[in-house]
C-alpha cells in the first residue's frame, strides 16, 4: 500500500480524523493545540494522526487535501480545515453539525 493509499484508507476508516503535530494530549505545535483544545471543547470525538512520527503522510497529505498547514481536521473524508477554520467552525455551530451528522452520540 503507497502512502496515498495509506491516507485514503485512514480517511475512511476513521470519521473524524485530526492530522496533527504530536498526540492529542501533548501537542507539538500551538496550532495543533488550539485544534484540540477546541474540539474537545465542543465533545468532538476524533482520532488524531501524528505526522510527526509519520514522514511519507506529513509530506503527501497536502498534495491530496490542497492544504497546505497541519493541522487539518477531517469528517467523512473531507477536508474541514486548519486550527483558524476548526475554531470558527466550532464558534458558528458549523462543526457540530457536521459532527452529529456522523455521531449519534452527541446530544444537543
Amino acid at each position: 500500500m503507497n502512502t496515498e493509499e495509506k491516507i485514503r484508507k485512514q480517511l475512511v476508516d476513521h470519521p473524524v480524523l485530526l492530522y496533527m503535530k504530536g498526540t492529542a494530549d501533548a501537542p507539538q505545535c500551538g496550532f495543533s493545540k488550539t485544534a484540540v483544545d477546541a474540539l474537545r471543547q465542543a465533545g468532538i470525538e476524533f482520532t488524531y494522526i501524528n505526522v510527526l512520527e509519520a514522514p511519507f503522510i506529513r509530506e503527501k497529505l497536502p498534495k491530496i487535501s490542497n492544504w497546505p498547514t497541519y493541522p487539518q481536521l477531517f469528517i467523512k473524508g473531507d477536508l474541514i480545515g486548519g486550527s483558524d477554520v476548526i475554531c470558527e467552525s466550532v464558534a458558528d455551530g458549523s462543526l457540530i453539525q457536521a459532527y452529529k451528522a456522523v455521531s449519534s452520540d452527541v446530544e444537543e
